[in-house]
């Protein structure tokens, strides 16, 4: 594929996205939540074009009677990922979840444990100053509903993201950075989701600075259009997330490094 064909399907992507977000700004929303997320992700390199993740995050969330965001933890997971560096431009990814929905029923949340794989693909528009890139993602969930009994669940993820370095043109060690995605959720109907095409849009706005080229932090403000069948819903939620790259090679490392200095003259 051509890059200019490329750049085509890019913008065609891009316009849909946005005209999805106004939809959702526009829609009504009955009810209005505010959540914390945080992830800690642990990211291993196995050679130059794999490498392997795990994620470990959790959700809290106000509810209806307390607008305190760690009112409730309303889920955690568990996630390994498989990462294929297929071009400079191409990243193909699967991965395995675990997902502990809790039964919070102020936010009209019912217990649903749920395994998650998904396969994934990012495409990566690398420019002067900034990068672009557009995420597709394909879902099965196999998710227990209210019945206690478990549904297949099929949805597809499509994202743009921006990521601009502030006190550099590249991404390195001490560089701050501004990032900004959105992405829209389609999913099959099922009993446990609802019937609804139409599964979600999520805006994020935030920033994030390498203290290494190991060690990375991310703050962002999400807002999701969640529309249901029993009423709308909008979350604002602050999350937080924590990249650590190789953290046990290098923790050895300085172990090592410590080992082999030689000893003092006191």
């Amino acid at each position: 594929m051509s890059s200019k064909n490329t750049h085509n399907i890019f913008k065609k992507i891009s316009l849909i996205l946005v005209i999805f977000s106004i939809t959702s700004i526009i829609h009504g929303q009955t009810t209005t939540y505010n959540q914390f997320w945080n992830e800690i992700q642990l990211n291993r390199t196995i050679n130059k074009k794999w490498s392997a993740e795990l994620d470990i995050a959790a959700t809290y969330s106000s509810t209806e009677s307390s607008s305190n965001i760690f009112e409730q933890n309303i889920q955690r997971s568990l996630r390994g990922w498989g990462h294929y560096y297929l071009t400079p431009r191409w990243k193909l990814s699967a991965f395995l979840a675990y997902y502990n929905n809790k039964d919070v029923p102020e936010i009209g949340q019912f217990e649903s444990p749920e395994w998650r794989f998904a396969l994934q693909g990012i495409y990566y528009f690398h420019k002067t100053g900034y990068t672009l890139s557009t995420r597709m993602r394909l879902e099965l969930r196999h998710m227990k509903n209210q019945d206690d009994d478990y549904e297949n669940v099929l949805r597809y993820r499509q994202q743009i993201k921006y990521i601009k370095p502030i006190n550099s043109k590249v991404l390195r060690e001490g560089v701050v950075y501004v990032i900004a995605s959105d992405e829209l959720y389609f999913k099959s109907g099922t009993k446990v989701t609802g019937e609804s095409f139409f599964d979600r849009n999520r805006f994020n706005i935030g920033a994030g600075y390498l203290f290494t080229d190991d060690i990375q932090l991310e703050l962002t403000y999400a807002n999701e259009y969640l529309p249901r069948n029993n009423g709308n819903q909008t979350v604002n939620a602050a999350s937080i997330a924590i990249t650590l790259n190789n953290l046990f090679e290098n923790l050895n490392k300085k172990l090592l490094h410590k080992n082999d200095s030689p000893p003092s003259d006191e």
